[in-house]
């Protein structure tokens, strides 16, 4: 029996939505100069799309079609809406003139839209946590909810800062553009740790089924490429090596049914080594400049990983060191316990368990599932089942992704 033609269409949207929703809205907004009229404009162009794809086919290029069509939607709003306040004849009128076929930048540009995007979301005027929620959001297309978990807050409370965001940035008329090369320094910080947050949720996801976002780990990874063709100073390419080492793992890090593989047990055939062979090349280019900092030097423990050609052959010692001019360059409590497991693979497990204990009596990490984790490894590691058992149960109370909790799981089975 024939596929009906609208659910064939309505999955090609889905596929187009997945893959270019975020580039764009980010071109919407930069003809529309409003986050929320480019929002509604583009979920309209996408349900014009189901019924307009169905009788004539999908477009050539679908991404630019949906970026007239929603462009169109929004001078029509605008429309509707100068009934009540004139003014917005006047902008309707502006946006009906402008440009409206070369409105999509080449992907590879420097100028490249979603790139200016986050330039205008991590604007020094707006609140740090609120430059990084609405980055999260409006680039990267993740929902209020998984921000708010990953900012251990709730979605009310988190879709109020997205919203006084977009207020600032109206009322304040933030230029919607990558900033001057004088301003640049001060505004990398904010988006390299924006970049950063976006792929440590590609890389380990904050909750769901799969330990892994592909999609946000490659976006991230792209707009480090970006960001380091606009500024290539040593902590943008740090950045850029850091991502790079850690996705080489991605192949190795799950087994085919989705199951969680430790670093030690991982196949290392499977690592990308075209990855791994730029991560390295970047982090040597980022240290020599002698100018590094804490992305850089993280991307120097990745690359002691990819280097080793086993994991007995790691060199442990390095990465102990390494970890020690992190934990003073950026003092942070996981730094202390990615160093308190170095230190256990150096000097045996009970040392490292002797640093987690005092880190946990801090109470700074007293819900934090990896260091629950990796106390019950150092405890089952000295033949200490039921400590292990209790940092285990803890370590499950506090995880919300599903491999992690099967891996726990299979870990307290094994203990009896």
């Amino acid at each position: 029996m024939p596929e009906n033609p609208t659910d064939t269409i309505r999955q090609t949207l889905d596929s187009v939505y997945r893959a270019e929703s975020g580039r764009i809205l980010a071109t919407l907004i930069r003809l529309l100069g409003d986050f929320d009229l480019a929002e509604d404009a583009m979920q309209d162009a996408f349900a014009v799309a189901l019924d307009r794809w169905a009788k004539d086919g999908v477009p050539a290029k679908p991404r630019a079609w949906l970026v007239s069509t929603a462009r169109h939607k929004a001078i029509d709003a605008l429309r509707r809406r100068a009934r009540f306040d004139a003014s917005q004849e006047e902008i309707a009128d502006q946006l009906e003139t402008s440009s409206g076929a070369a409105t999509i930048l080449d992907d590879e540009s420097v100028e490249d839209d979603r790139l200016r995007l986050i330039f205008t979301c991590c604007h020094p005027t707006l609140a740090p946590e609120a430059r990084v929620a609405l980055t999260l959001r409006e680039v990267c297309g993740l929902t209020t909810e998984e921000i708010a978990r990953a900012f251990l807050t709730t979605p009310p409370t988190l879709a109020q800062r997205i919203v006084r965001a977009k207020t600032k940035i109206r009322e304040a008329r933030i230029p919607y553009q990558v900033p001057p090369p004088a301003e640049l320094p001060e505004r990398l910080a904010a988006v390299l740790h924006v970049i950063y947050l976006v792929f440590n949720e590609g890389y380990s996801a904050s909750s769901g089924a799969t330990l892994t976002r592909a999609d946000l780990s490659g976006e991230a990874i792209r707009l480090g490429r970006l960001a380091n063709a606009l500024l290539p100073e040593p902590e943008v390419t740090g950045l850029l090596a850091l991502m790079l080492l850690q996705e080489s793992r991605r192949a190795a890090r799950t087994s085919p049914t989705g199951e969680l593989i430790l670093l030690e047990n991982q196949d290392r055939a499977q690592w990308n080594r075209e990855y791994i062979v730029e991560g390295v090349a970047l982090v040597e280019r980022a240290l020599l400049s002698r100018r590094f900092g804490p992305y850089t030097l993280q991307a120097a423990i990745a690359a002691v990983h990819a280097e080793a050609p086993t994991a007995a052959a790691t060199d442990w010692p390095q990465i102990v060191a390494l970890y020690s001019v992190l934990a003073r360059a950026e003092p942070s409590p996981v730094v202390e316990l990615n160093r308190a497991v170095a230190v256990a693979m150096c000097d045996g497990s009970q040392a490292g368990l002797t640093l987690i204990d005092a880190l946990l009596a801090r109470g700074e990490l007293a819900q934090y599932h990896l260091a629950h984790s990796a106390r019950a490894e150092m405890c089952r590691r000295l033949g200490r089942a039921a400590e292990a058992r209790v940092s285990y149960e803890k370590a499950l109370s506090f995880t919300q992704q599903e491999p992690e909790r099967r891996f726990l799981e299979n870990r307290l089975r094994e203990l009896g």
